[in-house]
């Protein structure tokens, strides 16, 4: 990091810029991002959104309109 130094008492006093190391470190964050987006969209592609079909739900929401309305 020390030999960065130099190359920024080139720079004028009143300008300021980002220079390379800025540029390396976007660079490093958007990989990253990329990296994310990508495994992000490939655990997705996992996911199953339908729930199974489970008899013992549809039992009990059968025999409970089969037994009509209740009355408190």
């Amino acid at each position: 990091m020390t030999h960065l130094v130099p190359l920024a008492k080139e720079v004028d006093d009143d300008k300021v810029t980002p220079g390379v190391l800025g540029f390396i470190v976007f660079a490093v964050m958007a990989l990253a991002v990329w990296g994310l987006m990508k495994s992000m969209n490939r655990h997705m592609g996992k996911v199953d959104f339908k729930e199974p079909e489970d008899s013992s739900a549809k039992a009990e929401a059968k025999a409970s309109s089969d037994a009509g309305p209740q009355r408190g």
